[in-house]
């Protein structure tokens, strides 16, 4: 019951904006004053991130914030390519680093604990679909008239412990990546004043590169991030970790620029594309169709992103849920997920017989399932 009393007070939908981020400061002071001692200091702090530009912006912003206030043992860890904090080898991920408080940024939310026993702060904007009996949640979700991206979120709570003005910029990447240069939020007006909207540009779609490429690499977008005092001086730079950036984006660029080759086919009111690459390109691809096809629920299928698997983004138009979409198709077996996220914007990665199962379900004929 205590968790999810927290779960419904960080869903609260106004206007101002500072109201919200007051109650999701106080959410976290709390948070970190009830599983803090006289050593503090020296617990381990454990960040789990989601390994796109929101959820590495987010990481890096928390774990300088917190080495700021005093927390001098704190270590991020991205996820694996699935990006799923629930798998077991994820949760392997964590548990090499014995953490003693563990924040999970950017990768949804659950009733089932990551780590037993291990007191965790989620902070989100997906829609929320549970809290851990020790654990907190801290969400946008439902905040109008935007949804505030997680790595902003993570920047308006850590003013509340550090002096963070300078990672400013960092946020902002993650913020543009999520929702757009023209997102209405203080930050990336002032961000754009200080540092323009060009570089904030260029090093947002280098710190996606990292995870979009077949060598996927998020520790590297993080500590280009680290590394730079502004986006200028990252998008310019000529360290080891940039030049491997813009490798990536080359490589993102060229699959993405063949994968724009793929049609569309119809079943009642899904449009599919079918793609087959180790980039990362169907969240993409499925995002530009949404805009061409505003009365379909788009999904764009990748056949080669993980072995034995078919990793697929599915967007809809405002007014339709996908999520909702998603979940009214029982599946059978087991293996993968689907159905999370948001509103509009969901997927999922299935086994091929599962993926195979939902194109049947979804009405499509045999001649386009995977491995056809």
């Amino acid at each position: 019951m205590k968790a999810e009393k927290k779960l419904r007070a960080t869903e609260v939908s106004s206007p101002d904006y500072e109201v919200e981020f007051n109650r999701a400061r106080a959410t976290f002071r709390a948070f970190l004053d009830e599983n803090g001692n006289e050593t503090s200091a020296a617990r381990r702090v454990v960040v789990l991130h989601d390994s796109d530009a929101d959820g590495v912006a987010a990481g890096v912003v928390l774990q300088r914030s917190l080495e700021r206030a005093g927390y001098g043992n704190a270590v991020r860890v991205a996820p694996d390519r699935e990006r799923n904090a629930w798998t077991e080898p994820n949760r392997a991920r964590v548990r090499a680093c014995a953490p003693e408080l563990l924040f999970v940024l950017d990768m949804g939310s659950s009733d089932e604990p990551i780590i037993e026993r291990v007191p965790t702060c989620f902070i989100d904007h997906h829609r929320p679909e549970g809290v851990p009996p020790d654990g907190v949640l801290i969400s946008g979700y439902g905040w109008r008239p935007a949804v505030p991206n997680t790595s902003l979120l993570v920047y308006e709570v850590c003013r509340e412990i550090a002096e963070v003005d300078d990672l400013e910029w960092v946020a902002c990447v993650g913020t543009i990546s999520d929702l757009g240069e023209r997102a209405p939020f203080d930050l990336v007006a002032r961000a754009k004043k200080r540092y323009t909207a060009k570089w904030l540009k260029e090093a947002t779609t280098l710190v996606n590169a990292a995870r979009r490429a077949s060598h996927y690499d998020p520790e590297a977008a993080a500590r280009a991030l680290l590394a730079h005092d502004n986006p200028r001086a990252l998008v310019e730079s000529n360290s080891e970790d940039v030049r491997a950036l813009r490798a990536a984006r080359e490589e993102v660029k060229a699959a993405l620029d063949e994968g724009k080759k793929a049609a569309p086919v119809f079943s009642n009111r899904v449009a599919l594309l079918r793609v087959n690459t180790l980039c990362q390109i169907h969240p993409l691809i499925a995002q530009i169709w949404r805009t061409r096809l505003p009365a379909y629920i788009v999904i764009a299928a990748n056949e080669g992103y993980l072995p034995g698997r078919v990793n697929f983004s599915a967007r809809s138009s405002e007014g339709t849920s996908v999520l909702e979409f998603l979940r009214s198709i029982e599946l059978e077996g087991e293996g993968g997920s689907y159905g999370h996220g948001h509103d509009q914007a969901s997927g999922g990665s299935l086994p091929v017989a599962r993926w195979n199962e939902l194109l049947a379900k979804l009405g499509f004929p045999e001649t386009i399932r995977a491995g056809q």
